[in-house]
């Protein structure tokens, strides 16, 4: 390999826009996957017209201790033993939000969070739009941020989605505005410890400074604890309708989302705009109208958006209403705090697919929240015998082997008045290739009831 060399690792969306970037200005790079090439994107083999070179199906540890640097997609586990090798061989090993952020321009508004980063960092984007000037919207969303530096300025605004994987990676990354939606146990298959995943979410605020704002959920003690740590100017914001105490802060009241800044108090937009499912989005809308008011957005710029805004692809999607029977696709609620939430967008009779990879938690967790508007448990994937020991003595658990399957029986079991709702509660990597691929086969299926000739068995 080639001394200086780059090394990409991972070659998902954030490694190939990673790889390209870096080839577009003239460096070495060697981009490396575990995976071999017929698991991998097209985009991939095309990598090598751009001169990167390719080494793929395992990870050489030659090639990482001897980088100049090493590029580190989200997906790729952080104690990855080549990592190691690299950093014992004094090599920078960083995230690709982290190279993102040392070639672009402008100002950036992060949002973090364990559910709803998704549905706040896309509105945020439209409220920030609406007011006009050059918007970029992506990171753990959309586009990889890499892909999103090129003829940036000064005056460009990043909505910026970021994990806890993108996170730990980053080294000088900043945010003018950091936004935490809240916290609770996931993806603790990566991270050891709880204390680990908080960790690594707090680097939000790491880099900031006094000049800079974290707009923070005060409903959630978790956040609150971690926000003492940061020296930026707090923001607080409040969804249960409480208004914030003995300050400024933003909330609900009388049907309206409230500011309170300097003493005085605005109107950023009504509930009665609102178009999404659920309060714990009005909540994420909530979060993301502070979060554009400190970025120069005016309230009918807000207003504007909210009332225009018809959410994201598989968080809360409403697919398809079938002979009275509503269907919901929320394949991004990947554990069991999302999916509770998800649970209680809907009154019920409620049908529900849960299931896929473990992530840990408890299932039984879900239990009074199904006994009161559940109807029934679809359980697909390799957690469906966790699922049926833990749920199966307060609704009927359905054990399905296939996507296919879990819809065709939630179809003849529903009535009327009933909402069928994938709402995972764990990871899609047993059956999927991500959470993405799993709302898109749960929406096809969908689609292949309303084709007349597929009946009800």
């Amino acid at each position: 390999m080639e001394r200086h060399a780059v090394v990409v690792v991972g070659l998902a969306r954030s490694g190939i826009a990673a790889a390209e970037f870096l080839a577009r200005r003239g460096e070495a790079v060697v981009a490396t996957d575990r995976k071999p090439a017929g698991e991998l994107p097209a985009e991939v083999m095309r990598l090598e017209a751009q001169g990167v070179r390719l080494e793929l199906g395992g990870h050489r540890r030659e090639t990482f201790a001897g980088a100049s640097m090493v590029v580190v997609s989200p997906g790729v586990p952080w104690d990855l033993p080549e990592l190691s090798a690299a950093r014992g061989a004094g090599v920078p090993v960083l995230a690709e939000i982290e190279l993102a952020f040392r070639h672009l321009k402008g100002t950036v508004t992060a949002v973090t969070g364990t559910k709803g980063k998704s549905t706040t960092t896309a509105a945020l984007g439209a409220m920030l739009r609406e007011r006009g000037g050059d918007v970029r919207v992506g990171g753990n969303i959309g586009e990889a941020l890499i892909g999103l530096v090129e003829g940036s300025t000064e005056a460009t605004d990043y909505a910026v989605e970021v994990s806890s994987f993108q996170l730990e990676g980053t080294l000088r990354f900043r945010a003018q505005v950091a936004v935490f939606l809240n916290l609770s146990a996931d993806h603790l298959d990566r991270h050891p410890t709880f204390e680990d995943y908080a960790r690594a979410k707090a680097r939000v605020f790491a880099n900031q400074t006094e000049a800079d704002w974290a707009v923070v959920n005060a409903d959630d003690p978790a956040v609150l604890a971690l926000t003492r740590r940061a020296r930026a100017r707090v923001l607080p914001f409040r969804a249960s309708g409480e208004p914030i105490a003995g300050g400024d802060g933003a909330f609900f009241a009388q049907g309206e989302a409230r500011l309170v800044r300097d003493g005085r108090t605005e109107t950023l937009f009504a509930l009665s705009t609102v178009r999404l499912p659920g309060a714990h989005l009005a909540g994420d809308l909530l979060a993301a109208a502070v979060a554009a008011r400190v970025r120069g957005a005016e309230p009918e710029h807000i207003a504007r958006a909210v009332a225009g805004f018809r959410g994201v692809e598989h968080v809360l999607e409403h697919v398809a209403t079938i002979d009275g029977v509503a269907f919901y696709n929320d394949s991004k609620a990947t554990n069991l705090e999302a999916a509770r939430q998800s649970l209680l967008a809907f009154p019920g009779p409620t049908l529900v697919i849960l299931g896929g990879r473990y992530k840990g938690g408890d299932f039984g967790s879900l239990a009074p929240l199904l006994r009161a508007r559940g109807k029934r448990v679809l359980a697909i994937g390799e957690a469906q015998e966790r699922i049926a020991r833990s749920l199966g003595g307060v609704l009927p658990v359905d054990r399905c082997a296939t996507l296919r399957e879990a819809v065709e029986r939630a179809r003849l079991a529903a009535v009327p008045g009933d909402t069928v709702l994938l709402a995972p509660a764990c990871s899609s990597f047993d059956m999927f290739r991500d959470y993405a691929h799993r709302g898109r086969a749960f929406k096809e299926e969908v689609g292949r009831l309303q084709d007349p000739r597929v009946g009800r068995g």
